[in-house]
């Protein structure tokens, strides 16, 4: 069995959503060998920086947030598919064929995990797939970019996973990763009524 960690590295100067200055992680020595006994770090950082999880709250008034995270539902066989031929966005045309069934964790391999910094047109998972796999209704599904979806109004994508309570995970780092059926954990932080919460993914396979 190997352990694939698929998480992006927390660090002041990685890739973040737009490439806003405010969604950079800061990291703040407070404490040293040359003035104390002891070395210590402030961090701050948005909860939508690197590898992450969505919840309601982010789209949906008074959605349900990090409080209301079951720790089982992010420990999943999951099922990784390589859509790397799309170019821009993920249609249900470019599902049908895939034989997603009821409770799957889907996660999609797009030509995203080529981009080392922010590109400002990822790959996204449009309306029509977001539906389509609301239908179905899966558990989770998880994608190699920063956002699940980008110049969508209203945010119809995540609306459309949320409001079947489907998992979204984002900024995955998959380019080593093949298709295939593999074992997820992407334990979110144990916060506090929050609309997200970083998380180190990793994905268990042979």
């Amino acid at each position: 069995m190997k352990i694939y960690d698929i998480s992006m590295e927390i660090h002041p100067d990685m890739p973040v959503y737009k490439d806003l200055p405010s969604k950079k992680p800061t990291f703040k020595n407070v404490a040293n060998f040359k003035d104390q006994s002891h070395y210590e770090t402030d961090v701050t950082m948005n909860v939508h920086s690197g590898t992450h999880v969505d919840f309601n709250l982010h789209m949906i008034d008074g959605g349900d947030t990090s409080s209301e995270a079951k720790l089982d539902h992010y420990i999943s066989e999951a099922r990784v598919f390589d859509l790397s031929y799309v170019l821009e966005t993920i249609t249900k045309e470019n599902l049908v064929n895939l034989a997603i069934r009821k409770n799957d964790f889907v996660i999609f391999k797009t030509r995203n995990s080529q981009d080392e910094g922010f590109n400002p047109n990822f790959v996204f998972v449009g309306e029509s797939a977001a539906n389509y796999l609301a239908e179905i209704g899966i558990k989770g599904v998880g994608i190699d970019a920063l956002g699940i979806e980008r110049s969508q109004t209203g945010h119809p994508t995540h609306k459309a996973l949320m409001s079947k309570n489907i998992i979204i995970l984002e900024g995955l780092r998959l380019a080593n990763i093949r298709s295939g059926s593999y074992t997820l954990i992407a334990l979110p932080l144990k916060l506090r009524g929050l609309d997200a919460s970083p998380v180190r993914a990793i994905l268990l396979g042979n």
